[in-house]
């Protein structure tokens, strides 16, 4: 389970921020008092535009981040107070990240399960597992500089999941791949979820969110302008899409135009 009870994360910005973003503000919220909870078993949707605050509040939940003010429990343990156990409960997945060019596929992922203190018996039925699932074997010995785009993402599935973590994070994890490793990517989010896991994504591709999503919370500029479930969310968005369900709440909580 993930709660989050009343974060924020305050900014503050230098005389040159100040001038470029035309304000007399010495700081800002990426996050305002956000509050929610993700339940095991079900698929949480954090939407929002660009700039709204989601990979800040990720970032918090995975320990990347503190926040300035307010909770964030994962598995009942406060992020605060023990960040390194919090480390190992949680899986987290983004499409930016970067790995190891001299390294093999192979050698990237048993880093990580060293690091998460994974013995030799249970590692290698662990990698097997992920191997098959994601297609790796075919290029597990070749060095990640070598790799395409979406190989590299299958790797960083892998060495994010090596563990076999009750919570897992995925920031915007198919952005900018092809169909096939994006489908991948949402039959290990079905699969997770089948598992009984905690599962928090965001994504700018509503169909994503239409297939997989069973609760949803937006925030905008920093603030939690929406949180229910995803049945709800249907119900009240009809006989719209679900994109446009979701602009319309955005402008609906903007002083800002949204195209």
């Amino acid at each position: 389970m993930i709660q989050i009870q009343n974060v924020s994360k305050q900014y503050v910005l230098s005389k040159k921020q100040q001038k470029e973003l035309r304000t007399h503000d010495t700081s800002f919220f990426a996050v305002n008092n956000v509050s929610f909870t993700c339940t095991p078993g079900r698929v949480f949707s954090l939407l929002g535009p660009n700039g709204a605050g989601k990979t800040t509040l990720l970032r918090m939940i995975s320990t990347i981040l503190s926040p300035t003010s307010g909770d964030i429990f994962v598995s009942e343990t406060n992020i605060k107070d023990s960040p390194e156990l919090v480390r190992s409960k949680i899986g987290f997945l983004t499409g930016t990240t970067n790995l190891y060019d001299r390294l093999t596929s192979e050698e990237i992922v048993k880093y990580f399960a060293d690091l998460h203190g994974m013995d030799k018996e249970k590692f290698k039925i662990r990698k097997e597992l992920l191997f098959d699932q994601l297609n790796i074997h075919e290029f597990s010995k070749k060095r990640i500089g070598q790799l395409s785009i979406g190989m590299k993402q299958k790797v960083s599935i892998a060495r994010s999941m090596i563990h076999d973590p009750g919570v897992v994070i995925f920031d915007e994890p198919t952005a900018g791949l092809d169909v096939i490793t994006a489908h991948n990517i949402i039959e290990l989010i079905k699969q997770c979820k089948q598992e009984g896991k905690t599962i928090i994504f965001s994504t700018h591709i509503m169909s994503e969110v239409d297939l997989l999503c069973d609760d949803l919370a937006i925030i905008n500029r920093g603030d939690l302008i929406y949180n229910d479930t995803m049945e709800n969310f249907r119900t009240h968005s009809s006989p719209q899409s679900l994109t446009e369900a979701f602009i319309q709440i955005v402008k609906k909580n903007s002083t800002i135009p949204v195209a």
